[in-house]
């Protein structure tokens, strides 16, 4: 793929993020993507067969430059692991404020949305937060390696995590406050810490 070919398909994944976070997969017509990209409609076509392998597309995307950026936040030499994870909660809620923030938002949104709809999108959907639970996991990992986190089974508790994160998200976007996000962190840091009585 060539450096236009690239950028075109970019151009056109990037458009369509805003509008399906904005408003959803469902309501995102294809007409409507072509206009606010600015592309005809052989273009789309020529870079995706369909509006579903578009959404697996933009789905791997999203999840590319997400692990990215959480990557470069977990391998950080700044403060220990317990650090970097409280701080990568801490954007949730300050990303989020109120509303839903397009920095989690994809899978807030798309995963009620789409998993009945199609099965290559769910697939796509499944993938990456399993790669964010895998880094979550490595940095409690790394933090019951310098003492700052007292876990028994990393992995388990980047799925309880995630979970948690998700379902307040959920939350946070039907109440319209933070309410939730709140509690997930102060049940984050307790967890973190080996404090399971609280």
């Amino acid at each position: 793929m060539n450096t236009q070919t690239k950028a075109t398909r970019q151009h056109i994944l990037d458009t369509g993020y805003d509008l399906i976070v904005a408003k959803g997969f469902s309501n995102v017509g294809l007409s409507q993507l072509l206009q606010h990209a600015e592309v005809p409609k052989g273009s789309f076509y020529h870079y995706f067969k369909s509006k579903e392998q578009f959404g697996e597309a933009l789905i791997n995307d999203y999840f590319a430059n997400y692990l990215e950026r959480l990557n470069g936040l977990f391998n950080s030499e700044a403060g220990s692991a317990y650090d970097r994870l409280i701080s990568y909660w801490q954007r949730w809620i300050d990303v989020q404020k109120g509303v839903c923030g397009a920095q989690k938002c994809l899978v807030v949104k798309l995963s009620a949305e789409v998993s009945d709809l199609s099965d290559p999108m769910r697939l796509a959907l499944l993938k990456g937060a399993t790669s964010i639970i895998s880094s979550i996991s490595q940095c409690i990992e790394d933090g019951n390696q310098d003492g700052s986190i007292k876990v028994e089974n990393s992995q388990q508790t980047a799925q309880l995590l995630y979970n948690l994160w998700l379902g307040a998200s959920l939350m946070s976007k039907l109440s319209q406050d933070q309410m939730g996000l709140v509690q997930a962190m102060k049940t984050t840091k307790q967890i973190l810490a080996g404090d399971t009585e609280s």
